[in-house]
């Protein structure tokens, strides 16, 4: 079972996305290193981060990367693009070790090993696209039922997690604000999906701007994408970046797959033992970003985040 030449850009895209990405975290976080030693951090709401070139350069690198992933996803299934983001992890952590100084511990790196195979198993049994010939037909795909349902549950909750926990728990528990980057990624995806069939169509002579449905999914693209970044600044400003990362991808990539079967119905062209090794492929790079995330502070002598130690218990202990 030969690989079609559409899958294989996508792939070359998604891979040389996941290097532009993976370092712009890095080099993000030195510039929120910066910005955070000469004014307010971006967790506590300052923006200082806006003046430091190294943020600006992480920005750029991460935009770069963002362009890659786009053009990915007009050529290859959802399936095969989002998965592969785990080697921005595997690159972000392999970095953060050398540049840093953020250390990787042996767990980590059969993590990244993981995170290898799993995405190998993937890539070789990646649906092939569906032909699509216009954007009304990726509308029609997108007003289903099962998507509208789909859609109005994560916009709920996206609402609830941002006026309801977020000013209660967001310093303290990561998966608040990763939630929100996560739910509204998978959303985000398809309407990337659609807008780069959209620009591949326009590019090659038929014009898909004609239609609205192509300007509301640029306009989704834009604020989703906006909401998504100032999210992230925030997670990644107030946690480990070797732990935001990989929980943001796990959730992220399940949501973004979840929902391309909804939508795209990828699984439909597929045989059961393809579709049952394409899930044991998650699964294993679902363990190695795991395994990368549990370890992360190992290689490290501090633990940040260890609720262990209460100051006030240990007062107590030693006055008695």
């Amino acid at each position: 079972m030969g690989m079609s030449d559409d899958n294989i850009r996508g792939l070359v895209l998604a891979l040389s996305s996941s290097v532009f990405i993976g370092s712009s975290f890095i080099v993000k976080k030195k510039g929120l290193k910066k910005a955070g030693s000469s004014g307010i951090r971006a967790g506590s709401g300052g923006f200082s981060y806006l003046y430091e070139p190294w943020w600006w350069a992480g920005m750029i690198t991460m935009v770069i990367g963002e362009i890659a992933n786009f053009a990915a996803y007009a050529y290859a299934p959802a399936i095969l693009v989002t998965p592969l983001g785990a080697l921005s992890i595997i690159f972000s952590a392999v970095l953060a070790h050398f540049i840093l100084k953020e250390k990787l511990h042996e767990f980590g790196i059969l993590g990244c090993i993981l995170c290898v195979v799993g995405s190998t198993s993937i890539v070789l049994h990646a649906p092939k696209e569906r032909d699509i010939e216009s954007v009304k037909q990726v509308w029609q795909l997108a007003t289903q039922p099962g998507f509208i349902v789909y859609c109005c549950v994560i916009v709920i909750t996206v609402l609830i997690l941002i006026f309801q926990f977020v000013p209660r728990y967001g310093q303290t528990h990561m998966v608040v604000y990763i939630g929100v980057c996560s739910l509204m990624g998978s959303l985000t995806v398809m309407s990337v999906k659609a807008l780069s069939i959209a620009l591949k169509l326009t590019f090659s002579g038929m014009n898909q701007f004609i239609y609205f449905q192509t300007w509301l999914f640029t306009i989704i693209v834009i604020v989703f994408c906006l909401t998504q970044i100032n999210y992230l600044n925030k997670a990644l400003d107030t946690f480990n970046t070797a732990v935001v990362s990989p929980v943001y991808y796990v959730m992220f990539t399940t949501f973004t797959i979840l929902a391309s079967m909804i939508m795209f119905k990828d699984w439909d062209s597929q045989n059961a033992s393809q579709i049952v090794t394409e899930l044991c492929g998650f699964v294993t790079i679902l363990s190695g970003t795991f395994l990368l995330h549990k370890t992360k502070d190992m290689g490290n002598d501090r633990k940040p985040e260890s609720p262990a130690y209460d100051p006030k218990t240990i007062t107590i202990s030693t006055a008695e």
